[in-house]
């Protein structure tokens, strides 16, 4: 039951014109690839490793495409003939070319390629690893104890995996049932992903497949002793998006912070590049049911959050017609949002509750993901474990999704692990306290929280109407979002965007794509 009563019709209205935006853009990434897709091909098709010089063999053979040859037809139009005529595996390919004993330049003249069944056994190899990962994934929830309140999520980011561990444990012990390693500082900007376990980082963990294996393994035995599924998040963003993705599919990630425009606005990566590699991991992501974070939190630590809180709305508006292109059920859009209004404003709760009930109302059926407090926390642990007790209760209140719980210490150190147990016992006590609270009211329908809810709609309808005019690559060179303009043709990672070849060929994406169409990733 409503207990906004928002405008249907206008809320069908942001519907079309995000939808009128995201086809615009959809457009655009139909007819162009990057080196990043190409590569994450690379690794569904199997291959793996570094060189000698500690380069992924998937960089050295797309390199050697993109420099040498013509990567506009796409990898597999390579691999498949090399394959065919060599009888080597992809794997092996990959190793001659880096090795510098075979060239694939010659294949650059042929004409579209009538191998491409050669790649069918390489593909199949590991797109089973990624659906027993889906299966094993869905029989364990459906194993374990179901709850209705908010999920809670905490973060480990020491710089090290094997602490990660030690302090991911001990958080799932004291409750959490969410976690995310944080990525090291920067690492979206690498165009490569760095390779095996690794134990320094600044800010974070380096994102790598043997990370994910190992904390995977470690949350699964966690989560024996616990009996209840623990899920596991990282970073499908950045300019190796897609790659992040195919091996968070492969070690049984369940989320991955996975949103271009977080990528355009706060790391300048280019616009282009990254909503054509969000477009692949997404359909990937959807294939494996991974869910997806977004990142319109982040808008509100730039720009003010009761000023501008419909830029937030529309973000996720955006965002949901996104996932869609990309074949993703509603069960797996993360849409993010925050509490971030100031707390010296006069029934600032108020107002948060008004944007967390009605993005719940809204995306009745999506996971939101709810942002604690940060720019306003002060360094006042005290006050700070207050706002992050209001903030835990408007998430109960709303029914959020995925609650990241906030931390009294936020803007004076990494958390100690006794921070996270504070945490998790204020989020445990409210959850308990308060967890029919939001069935038991209703809210004046000429009040404070009813009215702002219309106020904010309102607002994001008539921005979307702008965007959809403008486009969303004018309206992002405008500043619109967070406050921080980025040009098309600006930000890193242009040079990887390719215009697809008439002969391109990708057989992973027409798979993908008819699998879900029938419903095969739920």
């Amino acid at each position: 039951m409503s207990k906004l009563n928002l405008n249907q019709e206008q809320i069908e209205t942001c519907r079309k014109s995000a939808e009128a935006i995201a086809s615009q853009i959809q457009a655009f990434i139909d007819l162009h690839t990057t080196v990043s897709v190409e590569r994450s091909i690379l690794r569904l098709l199997g291959v793996d490793g570094i060189n000698d010089f500690g380069v992924p063999l998937v960089n050295v053979v797309i390199d050697h495409i993109k420099n040498e040859a013509d990567l506009s037809l796409g990898i597999c139009h390579y691999i498949s003939y090399a394959t065919h005529d060599l009888r080597l595996s992809p794997q092996e390919v990959a190793l001659e070319v880096s090795l510098k004993k075979l060239s694939l330049i010659k294949y650059k003249d042929y004409k579209k390629s009538p191998y491409l069944s050669d790649l069918t056994q390489y593909f199949e190899k590991v797109l089973k690893q990624i659906d027993e990962m889906r299966l094993l994934r869905k029989r364990w929830i459906e194993d374990t104890p179901k709850k209705s309140t908010p999920q809670k999520y905490v973060i480990v980011a020491t710089g090290n995996i094997h602490e990660d561990i030690k302090q991911a444990v001990s958080a799932v012990k004291r409750g959490a049932e969410i976690i995310a390693v944080i990525r090291s500082t920067g690492q979206s900007l690498l165009d490569y992903v760095p390779y095996g376990a690794t134990t320094e980082g600044f800010g974070g963990t380096y994102a790598t497949q043997e990370n994910f294996r190992l904390m995977r393994k470690a949350l699964d035995e966690v989560s024996q002793q616990e009996n209840r599924y623990v899920k596991l998040v990282n970073y499908a963003s950045g300019l190796c998006m897609p790659e992040i993705a195919a091996i968070g599919a492969i070690e049984r990630l369940d989320m991955m912070l996975n949103d271009s425009m977080y990528g355009i606005i706060f790391r300048d990566i280019n616009m282009k590049r990254t909503l054509i590699d969000q477009y692949f991991s997404r359909v990937l992501g959807a294939y494996a049911n991974i869910v997806i974070n977004t990142g319109e939190d982040n808008y509100l630590t730039t720009s003010d959050a009761f000023d501008h809180a419909h830029t937030v709305l529309a973000s996720q508006f955006i965002n949901e017609q996104f996932a869609k292109k990309a074949y993703m059920d509603e069960s797996l859009m993360g849409l993010g949002h925050a509490y971030e209004i100031n707390p010296e404003i006069e029934n600032s709760f108020l107002y948060e509750l008004a944007q967390a009930e009605m993005s719940r109302e809204i995306f009745p059926n999506a996971p939101l993901k709810y942002m604690p407090p940060t720019k306003h926390m002060t360094g006042d642990i005290f006050k700070g474990n207050v706002q992050n007790a209001l903030f835990n209760i408007a998430a109960v209140t709303s029914s959020q999704s995925i609650h990241l719980l906030g931390m009294m210490t936020e803007a004076i150190h990494t958390p100690f692990m006794s921070d996270r147990a504070v945490a998790l016992d204020n989020a445990i006590y409210i959850e308990k306290a308060f967890k029919d609270f939001g069935n038991e009211i209703t809210y004046n329908p000429n009040g404070i929280i009813v009215q702002r809810a219309y106020e904010v709609l309102g607002k994001a309808n008539d921005l979307l109407l702008e965007i959809k005019q403008e486009g969303l690559f004018k309206t992002l060179e405008k500043g619109t979002f967070a406050g921080i303009s980025r040009h098309e043709d600006g930000g890193k990672g242009l040079s990887g965007v390719i215009k697809k070849h008439t002969f391109y060929q990708n057989p992973l994406i027409d798979y993908f794509i008819d699998s879900m169409k029938g419903g095969y990733h739920v």
